[in-house]
Order: C-alpha cells, then sequence, then structure tokens
C-alpha cells in the first residue's frame, strides 16, 4: 500500500481584533474544508477513519499556534498538523494588527498503487 492524495483544499482565515493566530488558523481549516463536498472515502470504499489529513497552516508567528485545538477540528479522519512562517499580519492605523492564516489541507488514503 502507497498513501496516494486524492484531494488538496486551501482556506485562509483571519483573526481581525485579538491576533489570535489559533483562531486565524482555525478559520482558515473550516474554509478549506468547507469548500469540499465530495464525498473522499466513499468514494474509494473507505471508511471516512481511513482519510490521512495533512494540514499545512502558515502564519507569521508558528510557535503561537495552538496545534492541539486544531486537531479537535476534524471529525474523522487521522489529522496531522503542520505550522510554518506565512501569512501575512497587517498592521492597523491606531496599533494592533489583523493576522491572516493560510491552509492547504491534503486527504490521502494508503492505496494500492496503479500498474
Amino acid at each position: 500500500m502507497a498513501k496516494t492524495r486524492v484531494l488538496v483544499e486551501f482556506g485562509m482565515g483571519t483573526s481581525l481584533r485579538r491576533e489570535d493566530y489559533t483562531e486565524a488558523a482555525r478559520r482558515a481549516i473550516r474554509d478549506a474544508l468547507w469548500h469540499n463536498s465530495v464525498n473522499m472515502a466513499e468514494l474509494f470504499d473507505f471508511s471516512k477513519e481511513d482519510m490521512i489529513i495533512d494540514a499545512e497552516i502558515g502564519v507569521q508567528e508558528p510557535e503561537a499556534v495552538d496545534k492541539d485545538a486544531l486537531l479537535e477540528i476534524f471529525p474523522y479522519g487521522r489529522p496531522s498538523i503542520t505550522v510554518v512562517k506565512g501569512g501575512l499580519d497587517i498592521d492597523k492605523p491606531q496599533g494592533g494588527r489583523t493576522v491572516i492564516a493560510n491552509a492547504a489541507v491534503v486527504v490521502s488514503f494508503d492505496m494500492e498503487a496503479a500498474e
């Protein structure tokens, strides 16, 4: 069996007032997931628990993201979270900043290689 990618979705999330990187990341993941209405597990005759979910999040301060909180978003499958430097911080004229996170969510299954 080989890990085979079957779907990639992208999302963006923000924290407009609290500068909360975890909340921006949470919104980015949800944005990516809510774009997807394809039932990937059923298409390949797998259980939803068989889904291998790799989420990569980009924010300006990766160490400020609570990865465990992000894992709670996924109702099934085997999710893993990687946080890297990316996204944007936009300074506000009166002080503070808006935090923008980007997410890529990749769904894979262990499948036999096609011949």
